[in-house]
This record gives structure tokens, sequence and C-alpha cells, in this order.
């Protein structure tokens, strides 16, 4: 037989199993052609309502939920969910920002904060309690001899004016009632005079007392502590003082200067000498008195000497200025 001849044979004979395969197959174009029709169907009702959002369906070919999956509670709508977390999430980030702040700016105290501040609290108590100690009396600080004998020296003071009161309330009334002599009136005006002398510093004067020796040490003195030697003086009841050359009266002041202190328009050199006329055993234990003018000297670097003489000369003098307000008042004569 020739080739042409030859019956012709399919290309393949068929399998077992080919028919499954198109089932399957057509299936598959089925399910497929479902899906489009619903994605159609949700296209349209978008459209129809365009405030609500298609419902999202399961991809094709997924098996139902199980018993425990399909008795879940079920979740809300997307546009639902985002709408209420639009409105949800700018308090609550509002919140967390002040929460965040009020946190940052709260005080955390450490233990090194906390032992600092009690120890600026104890070295404040220390600074009020050493204020309050030097503010107290200097006195204080005397022993009970030395106690004694200021209060002793004090009492002599005192007896000593109550006498010159009592004589010039004597030689008052003499004048008043016209006793008095002429010559008694002269001396007694003679007297007054002197002392006005002395006391504004016209007159040169002498007597016991007490000279000191004020030398600076590498830092010059300042006014404030010639001033506090001074008050000492006067409380002490010194009658003349002479710094230098410069004869202190009620109107005499220390200044600080360039050029160093200045003593009524006179600038003192180092050492300083002070004449003091007075009662010696009161002026030297009110200088040194702890904490007082002395002490002062010696803390700002300075040396002072304090000694008794029987005899000071003070011839240092001072004239009397013109007043230009104080008058004298008049008197008027007696009925």
């Amino acid at each position: 037989m020739a080739d042409d001849e030859r019956p012709e044979l399919p290309d393949k004979a068929p399998r077992e199993g080919d028919a499954p395969r198109e089932e399957l197959a057509s299936h598959a174009d089925e399910t497929s052609h479902a899906e489009d029709t619903a994605r159609s169907d949700e296209a349209s009702v978008a459209q129809e309502n365009p405030g609500t959002d298609a419902p999202t369906r399961p991809p094709a070919g997924q098996h139902a939920a199980s018993g425990a999956d399909a008795a879940a509670p079920s979740t809300p709508a997307p546009g639902a969910g985002a709408h209420v977390a639009e409105h949800a999430r700018p308090a609550a980030s509002g919140r967390n920002a002040w929460l965040t702040l009020a946190r940052a700016g709260a005080p955390r105290a450490t233990r090194t904060q906390v032992v600092a501040a009690l120890l600026c609290g104890l070295l404040g108590f220390g600074i009020v309690v050493q204020v309050s100690s030097t503010r107290e009396k200097p006195l204080t600080g005397l022993r009970q001899n030395e106690l004694v004998r200021i209060l002793d020296e004090t009492t002599r003071r005192g007896n000593e004016l109550a006498r010159q009161a009592a004589s010039l309330r004597e030689q008052l009334g003499d004048l008043e009632s016209g006793n008095a002599d002429q010559e008694a009136l002269l001396a007694l005006a003679q007297e007054r005079a002197t002392v006005q002398g002395i006391l504004s510093g016209r007159l040169p004067a002498e007597g016991p007392g007490v000279a000191i020796r004020v030398s600076a040490g590498a830092e010059p003195l300042r006014a404030t502590v010639y001033r506090a030697i001074l008050e000492e003086l006067r409380n002490a009841g010194a009658e003349v003082v002479q710094v230098g050359d410069v004869r202190i009266v009620a109107s005499s002041s220390f200044i600080d200067t360039a050029q160093g202190v200045s003593l009524d328009g006179t600038v003192l050199t180092s050492p300083v000498e002070w004449r003091v006329i007075g009662a010696a055993d009161t002026i030297v234990p009110a200088l040194e008195i702890p904490g007082g003018a002395m002490a002062q000297v010696r803390n700002a670097g300075a040396t002072g000497e304090v000694t008794t003489r029987d005899k000071v000369e003070v011839t240092a003098v001072r004239e009397a200025p013109a007043t230009q307000w104080a008058v004298p008042v008049p008197v008027e004569p007696a009925d």
C-alpha cells in the first residue's frame, strides 16, 4: 500500500482523565464570568450611591468561613471606621501632646538635687545665725572683770556729769539772783570760753589719755575703719582727739579718695598717729572690744597699737567757721 493511501491517524490518542480537565476549565470560565458580573454590579451600585463604599467580596475560589469564623462579631464597615478615626485622631493627638509636654516640664527630683537643696538650706541657716551673732552687742564677748571695770567707769563718769550739772545749776541760780560779784562773773565767763574753745578745737589742750598708732598693711585702709575708731572714742568719753595734724571737731569726716583716706581735706599717710585725751581706763577696753574698732583694723590686714599715757598734748587747732544759717536765740529779760 502506498504511503498516501494510508489512513490518517489522530495526533494523540485520548487519554484517561482528559474529560475532567475540560470540566474544570469550563467551571473556571463560569467562575470568572460570575466575578466580572459581580464587579460590574458593585461599580454600578457605587455610582448610584457615591457616599457609601461598596462592600468587598471575598475572592473567587475561597470557601465559606468555618463555624467559628462565622460566629465572630462583624467589624464595622471600612468607610464608617475611617470616618470615626478621622474625628478621634486629632483629639487623641492633642491629649498626647499635652501629656508629653506636662511630663517634660514636671520637676524630677533626683538624689543629687535633694542633697544640693539640703546643703543650700543649711548654708542659709548658718548665714542667718552668723549675721544674728554679729548684730549682738559687743559687750557679750567680754569677761566678767572687764564688764565690772566698764560699769565702774560708766558710774564714775555719770557721777562727774551729775556734779558738773549741779555746779552749773548753782552758778545759774547765782547769776539769776544777782548775788555773784563782778569777779566771779568774769571767772565764770572765762572758764566757759576755755571749755568751748577746747571742745570746738580753737584752743590746744593737754591731759591724760591714750596714743593710737595704725599702720596699713598690703592694702590701704578704708574710711569706714577710721570712722569706727572715732565712734568708739566718742562713746568712751574722749574729750579731745587729734589725727595726724588734723584736730577732730563735730563736723569732721573721713572720706575715701583716689589718693587714700581724706580727713577734712587732708590725705592721711600710714602710719596714722592718734592723740586722745580722756579716761584711758574706759577708752582702752572700748577699743579692744571683740569685733570693735581695733578688731576691724586687724581684720583689714593692718596693725594697731594702743598706749596709755599720763600726758597727751594736742597742739592742732581749728578756726571756728562762721555760721551761715544759725543765729543765737535772743534772751528775754527776766521779770
